[in-house]
């Protein structure tokens, strides 16, 4: 598996495949919750200044993607306060390459990457619904923040803060 920056000519195919590999979960939440997550995974967010989409590359294809998103930056729209660290967003792995440690690579280089840059912690948010994503957030060390979760789209269904030390 290789790990690198994304391709500028690659956004719009992470994108589609971002929003693909959430739909499972589409019959999970309601309809309205489900259109926002849709939409908010086939944003243009990535593009704000100091992002870095990464992606795992195994046999010369995409397998799957994170953005990290930099400290003090917007990376909710306005649903959370700005933070003083970096925040992952978005990591979505296709349905033919999980349980290849493909999610827990991406994870391990976005930490990697903050603590080189001299972070002392690290962030991200995860619906309550993605009970699979919660517990690897929950091996790889990641504490819940319940004073930084939200509600999206105001239908009861929370998103839910983690953050995990970088220090020591």
């Amino acid at each position: 598996m290789e790990l690198r920056d994304a391709l500028q000519g690659e956004r719009s195919f992470i994108r589609e495949q971002r929003v693909n590999a959430y739909r499972e979960h589409a019959e999970s939440v309601p309809d309205a919750h489900w259109q926002a997550l849709a939409r908010a995974l086939a944003s243009e967010a990535d593009n704000q200044p100091g992002v870095e989409l990464i992606v795992a590359v195994i046999d010369g294809n995409i397998a799957g993607s994170v953005a990290l998103f930099p400290a003090d930056s917007d990376a909710y729209e306005g649903n959370v306060d700005r933070v003083d660290y970096p925040e992952i967003r978005m990591l979505a792995v296709s349905p033919e390459y999980r349980g290849k440690g493909v999610a827990s690579a991406l994870l391990k280089e976005c930490m990697a990457r903050a603590k080189s840059s001299g972070c002392k912690a690290i962030g991200l948010h995860t619906g309550e619904f993605m009970t699979n994503a919660i517990k690897l957030y929950e091996k790889l060390g990641f504490k819940r923040l319940p004073q930084y979760d939200f509600q999206p789209a105001g239908d009861g269904i929370t998103v839910k803060a983690f953050r995990l030390s970088l220090e020591g």
